[in-house]
């Protein structure tokens, strides 16, 4: 048997509750939404993230704004850094190591 609860549901963003409601958020939360977030997938194929709230009348999925980053990998340019500053130096130094020292002249 389901019960049903007589309490309001609503959708609302994080911005439009009340300081106090925030603040019941954040200790609700201490460590984070990212345990307790949902995803929430609209008809027109966009989404938005929401945490779980509750009052005494009524239970809220709160709307977090999420930054994800969608950039694709062509826009990763400049990104990774090839040039590693002094690694030709790093490699000279190891390939010098590595030569066998016959205590002698290399000049045959």
């Amino acid at each position: 048997m389901v019960t049903v609860s007589k309490k309001k549901r609503l959708v609302t963003s994080f911005h439009n509750l009340t300081p106090e409601q925030q603040s019941e958020v954040k200790a609700l939360y201490p460590l984070g939404f990212a345990e307790v977030m949902m995803r929430i997938d609209k008809p027109d194929g966009t989404f938005f993230y929401v945490v779980p709230f509750e009052t005494e009348d009524t239970y809220y999925l709160v709307k977090i704004d999420v930054k994800i980053d969608d950039a694709s990998e062509d826009g990763d340019d400049g990104f990774y850094d090839d040039d590693l500053k002094g690694a030709d130096d790093l490699a000279d130094s190891a390939s010098e190591e590595d030569e066998p020292s016959d205590g002698g002249d290399d000049d045959y």
